[in-house]
């Protein structure tokens, strides 16, 4: 898992990183991604979103692009 550390990064480096991240998966490795960062929700194909509820606490729903 990596937390965060996204949102510092200008365009080119969070492509970098993101494409580092798919390689080390279609090794057969699992990469999990902690983030806030609005952009990488169209680079994930698969994630697993956590929204924030004021009445009944915390909903997780699994989210496939495509």
């Amino acid at each position: 898992f990596i937390d965060e550390g996204f949102g510092s990064l200008d365009a080119d480096r969070l492509d970098i990183a993101i494409k580092t991240l798919l390689d080390l998966r279609d090794t057969g490795r699992l990469v999990g991604i902690i983030s806030h960062v609005e952009e990488l929700k169209h680079m994930i194909s698969v994630r697993l979103e956590v929204t924030k509820s004021t009445s009944t606490g915390s909903h997780a729903r699994f989210v496939t692009n495509g």
